[in-house]
């Protein structure tokens, strides 16, 4: 396999150094390796593969020696200016960012769902948002066999999607103090507000579900709705999503075509109390389902409990899958 120049940006987030863990689980073929920063973490180290590596400060002129891929999570300004300045040195990008989801130009990429998308980049790939990709794992193979119609989210999603100051406003809110990341207490409530709120009454992390959904799964008509929530888990995001269909299934059927789905374990025995739960799915790359029951309601819809690791699927492992891909195309 062809080996590759690989840099990390935002290396020292929580993102950044879940980026390190994956990559040395993976064993991506690495020959040269970067990690930058902005210039508070410039000059620290951090270890990959068993070697200290000093953080590069990120600078207009980071991309002039060689680096076949980068993988960014340094938030949408640095996106902005810098990924643009890595794709003009011939360099891949893989932004965790939501600065490149939604422009027409970008692919946004779940590799268990739409791999062949990746083709068209202009060395700039979107890494969708967290809620989204677990989400996508779950839909596609239901949407290619019975076509969706419609999506309702309601999310339950983990302080650790607000980055480490989220996580210490629940561990400093369990000792009794003010929230300094969230605008109320999230130790013991949950918060019907995932980033700001629109003029249509949304927050931007329930369009976003709306929008990505739309276009991953290459339908700008379907309808999607979505509530978001912060809920007192430190790691995992869990949904509940009522998904209603153009044509009938049978339910044990549609339960088998979720067991052979890619990237999909299936934990449903309620009889067993068995169902996916956030802190099992914490630390793994895989995405579960259960809860999977027929929608009375409608005419054929179905109700199913999607969990998931929202640092590692939602965020670093699906930017590594991205990588790995590009790199087996590169053969």
């Amino acid at each position: 396999m062809k080996k590759i120049n690989l840099a990390v940006v935002g290396a020292t987030g929580m993102v950044g150094r879940t980026f390190l863990k994956v990559l040395e689980e993976r064993q991506l073929p690495i020959e040269n390796f970067y990690v930058m920063a902005s210039s508070r973490s410039a000059g620290s180290t951090l270890t990959f593969n068993g070697k200290e590596y000093v953080v590069e400060e990120l600078t207009e002129h980071s991309f002039d020696k060689p680096i076949d891929i980068a993988l960014f999570s340094a938030g949408g300004g640095t996106s902005e200016k810098f990924a643009p300045i890595a794709a003009a040195h011939g360099c891949i990008v893989i932004d965790n960012s939501s600065q490149w989801r939604m422009d027409p130009t970008v692919p946004l990429i779940v590799p268990e769902v739409n791999p062949e998308d990746i083709s068209w980049h202009k060395n700039i790939i979107a890494n969708p948002n967290c809620s989204t990709i677990q989400a996508m794992v779950a839909l596609k193979p239901l949407d290619d066999k019975y076509k969706i119609k419609r999506v309702v989210y309601s999310t339950y999603q983990a302080v650790s999607g607000a980055g480490v100051a989220g996580w210490k406003d629940l561990e400093n809110g369990l000792k009794g103090e003010e929230p300094q990341k969230f605008p109320h207490a999230i130790a013991g409530n949950c918060l019907p507000h995932i980033d700001s709120f629109l003029d249509n009454g949304y927050t931007k992390e329930e369009m976003k579900m709306v929008n990505e959904t739309r276009k991953i799964l290459h339908n700008d008509d379907m309808r999607v709705t979505a509530t978001t929530v912060r809920v007192p888990v430190f790691n995992s995001h869990s949904e509940s999503i009522n998904i209603e269909f153009e044509k009938p299934f049978v339910l044990d059927e549609l339960i088998e075509t979720l067991k052979n789905a890619p990237g999909v374990v299936l934990q449903n025995n309620s009889a067993a109390n068995e169902y996916p739960l956030a802190v099992d799915a914490a630390g793994k790359d895989d995405v579960f389902i259960g809860r999977i029951r027929r929608d009375e309601s409608v005419e054929s819809g179905v109700n199913i409990w999607v969990v998931a690791d929202n640092i590692r699927k939602g965020a670093a492992t699906n930017a590594v899958q991205i990588a790995e891909t590009i790199i087996k195309n590169m053969q």
